[in-house]
């Protein structure tokens, strides 16, 4: 324990050099506006700075690369309460009550309440980080194919949470997505899924160009015919700072703790991903609340919840990475090949052969966080004036960038025809109110539903029975109890709001009677 203290102190006191806190606070500028823009996600913004972190010393580069995978992650948040696009796959849990805020001219209480939440929720997963990395991977370890198909699952049933009120819409939101998800090669069988015989659908739809489409296009379709000047009223509201601040110490201290709990438990699952543990967070958050029904309409618990947690998961992902030599994330992955590019071999013996360098980029983390808070700050005041842009100026400006982003991922012009017809389907399915939350959800948990269990069902062969692989492990039991609770709390909650209205409405007319 003694050598593990000095590791922590050695690692801050190398974090907090000047040259180090410079590199940082350009690197989260950097990542908060690739976060920001819609398609760039954390994953390009990482990748892009590889090459040039390859000529540094190996600690430095990873503070490099580690404060842009921090900003871009927090940077998602900005287009979500802005413009209702979520500027990468974590952010889509924000848009639920970040752009409502903004409809209602709250944007700046928005934009603060996401910056103070995601420094919250980076500094938890950073600390958990710090001290459990080791026992938590090798319990992440315990999760097979069974496990993550119930957590898939367990993910499906936030739909309710993303339709209050209109549960039919978001499941056929939801089964949309699921569509989706399935085309191209069935990875078992090898047959063609919905490919109309053209090869570039063969390798499916890739979950960026279909995200782009569906939240960017389609809102700046709504947008087009608009007849406001602006997207939104934009007004700097007074002690804006001051009011979060006093919002969460006084009704989100839980929330966030919760949230960044989720948030780092899902990220060390390899492939889960920032978008499952905001929503998953996100349902938990809606199903605890005394007043449910605030979510979805501008709730600022909201939005700590989906940032504490998606940020939360930056520190999670890093836990089987730095703990086993296995990425929980793509980010992670990339950050693993800038470590084995340095010859720093991820692991068991990490601790003991480069146990140094580990610590001074898992403390740099932990002060890139608490830097964000500072230059998200100067930032909000630029990128809330986006409002007070003009409406047709925007709207072909987000279009170019999404073209970029769509593009950018695979290069193929495919994907930027994805993005187009994504974009129109989901124009289409907001005139109906019908969620894209749900279709969002559908395509990010397909593809983890269907491989695991098509292994589950492998593994089945070599067993005793399917009973045996899919119901009866430990992990598995728990999963599926969630899943049961997830899907009967909000009825029971129903029926007691239902109980309570009918007894208030017999007490006030047999008062009547009496009068």
């Amino acid at each position: 324990m003694e050598g593990i203290s000095e590791l922590i102190v050695s690692g801050f006191l190398n974090s907090i050099t000047p040259y180090h806190i410079f590199l940082m606070m350009i690197s989260l500028v950097g990542g908060i506006i690739v976060g920001t823009l819609p398609g760039l996600t954390a994953v390009m913004g990482v990748t892009l700075m590889m090459p040039f972190t390859l000529a540094m010393e190996p600690a430095t580069g990873l503070v490099m690369l580690g404060a842009i995978y921090c900003g871009a992650i927090y940077g998602g948040a900005n287009s979500a309460i802005l413009l209702n696009i979520p500027g990468t796959p974590s952010a889509i849990a924000t848009t639920f009550d970040g752009y409502p805020l903004t409809e209602k001219g709250r944007a700046s209480e928005a934009l603060f309440g996401s910056l103070l939440a995601s420094v919250i929720g980076g500094v938890i997963g950073v600390i958990i980080l710090m001290l459990f990395f080791a026992p938590l991977a090798q319990f992440g370890l315990r999760f097979g194919a069974p496990e993550y198909f119930w957590l898939a699952i367990f993910g499906l049933t936030t739909i309710a949470a993303m339709s209050p009120g209109n549960i039919l819409k978001g499941l056929l939101g939801g089964s949309i997505g699921l569509l989706i998800s399935t085309i191209g090669i069935n990875p078992f069988t090898g047959t063609s899924r919905f490919t109309f015989g053209m090869s570039s659908m063969s390798l499916g739809i890739d979950m960026v160009a279909a995200m782009v489409g569906l939240f960017s296009i389609g809102q700046m379709l709504i947008l087009m015919e608009s007849n406001e000047k602006f997207v939104a009223k934009f007004k700097q509201a007074p002690r804006v700072v001051q009011k979060v601040f006093q919002k969460f110490v006084k009704d989100c201290k839980v929330i966030l703790l919760r949230s960044s709990i989720i948030g780092t438990f899902i990220g060390m699952l390899p492939g889960a991903g920032g978008a499952i543990s905001s929503l998953i967070a996100y349902n938990e958050s809606r199903r605890w609340d005394k007043n449910p029904e605030k979510y979805g309409t501008g709730a600022m618990e909201g939005i700590a919840t989906a940032e504490s947690a998606n940020n939360a998961q930056v520190g999670g992902s890093l836990i089987p990475m730095l703990g086993l030599g296995i990425p929980g994330s793509a980010v992670a992955a990339v950050l693993m090949g800038g470590l084995l590019a340095h010859g720093i071999q991820p692991g068991t013996l990490l601790l003991s052969q480069s146990g140094d360098i580990a610590y001074t980029f898992i403390m740099s983390l932990l002060v890139a966080n608490i830097l964000m808070l500072v230059v998200g700050y100067f930032m909000i005041k630029m990128t809330a004036r986006v409002l007070m842009v003009p409406r047709m100026a925007i709207v072909p400006t987000v279009i170019a960038l999404s073209v970029i982003g769509a593009f950018a991922v695979r290069g193929q012009m495919f994907d930027v025809k994805v993005m187009i017809i994504a974009g129109i389907i989901g124009y289409l399915l907001m005139k109906v109110n019908v969620p894209l939350g749900p279709i969002a959800l559908g395509i990010i948990l397909g593809p983890i539903a269907e491989d695991n269990l098509g292994v589950s069902m492998m593994l089945a062969k070599t067993q005793a029975s399917i009973w045996h692989v899919l119901v009866l492990r430990p992990i598995s039991l728990i999963l599926i109890i969630l899943c049961i609770l997830a899907v009967v709390t909000p009825l029971i909650l129903d029926w007691k709001d239902k109980l309570k209205a009918k007894k208030e409405t017999t007490v006030l007319s047999k008062g009547e009677e009496l009068k």
